[in-house]
């Protein structure tokens, strides 16, 4: 990541957008001090009450762990038993779940409910910021659309921000109101959700939105994409990172010297 910086407003609906291996889940992961074996050099102004929520909650869970006991390891404050117990009933009901899933192991869980124990243990912490590591990964649309109101829901009736990492521009479309462009371990564009959808001006916010299928496209119509794929940090390009993809790439963009914004950007 380079010179990574960006602001998600109390209370505010976040996106951090970009394909894999831009770096979204590492910026994620850095914020809470998750990251080992990395040189992190920075600073969050703010809160630091940061809950996750990871992509693929039969990963995340420990399989030989009842769900409850998972919970009650989030719960951070000092509690009686039997005041426990309530904390965690009245958890599972905030992610609606019955009670007797605390007595459960996760592989007696479907997926989606999995993912909700997960959010369970994220409201434990009481956070200030939710992060959402592309949450619904692993599920299919449906419950995928579960998971992402209830978590949106939730945030709204608790008051806290959520910070929503996907490569999916519907996603964000529907549920952010701000969104970050990120390419190669940089924030390449960034705004209001609608303008930045509507009028996108860095060719590779272009090209993530050429990508996403249409509807109403011919069905023999050929599917948008960007050549190549993203370069790994052993390997960053001199210039523009993405110059090599770019479709309207200049010769300065190539160049050592060239600093942002993309020239396409600002003309």
């Amino acid at each position: 990541m380079r010179d990574v910086s960006f602001s998600v407003a109390e209370g505010s609906r976040t996106a951090l957008v970009g394909e894999s291996g831009c770096g979204k889940s590492l910026t994620a992961l850095s914020l809470g001090g998750l990251v080992d074996r990395a040189e992190i050099s920075g600073e969050i102004l703010g809160s630091p009450r940061i809950s996750y929520v990871f992509q693929n909650p039969m990963q995340s869970l420990n399989p030989v762990m009842r769900c409850g006991r998972q919970i009650d390891e989030a719960i951070h404050a000092r509690m009686a038993s039997a005041a426990r117990r309530r904390r965690i009933a009245e958890l599972l009901s905030a992610v609606a779940l019955p009670e007797s899933t605390a007595r459960k192991y996760p592989c007696e869980l479907s997926g989606g409910q999995q993912q909700r124990v997960m959010i369970a243990m994220a409201l434990a912490a009481d956070p200030a910021l939710l992060v959402a590591d592309e949450p619904t990964t692993a599920l299919d649309v449906t419950t995928q659309k579960e998971v992402l109101d209830l978590i949106f829901r939730v945030a709204g009736e608790r008051g806290f921000a959520v910070l929503l990492i996907t490569h999916n521009l519907g996603l964000v479309a529907e549920y952010a109101d701000f969104v970050n462009v990120m390419y190669a371990g940089e924030i390449v564009e960034r705004g209001n959700v609608r303008e930045v959808l509507e009028n996108p001006r860095h060719p590779y916010t272009k090209g993530l939105l050429a990508a996403v299928p249409r509807l109403d496209a011919p069905r023999d119509a050929p599917l948008a994409d960007i050549p190549g794929t993203v370069p790994p940090p052993t390997d960053w390009p001199a210039g523009c990172a993405f110059h090599p993809r770019c479709p309207v790439a200049r010769p300065s963009c190539s160049s050592p010297e060239f600093s942002p914004p993309c020239p396409e950007m600002a003309s």
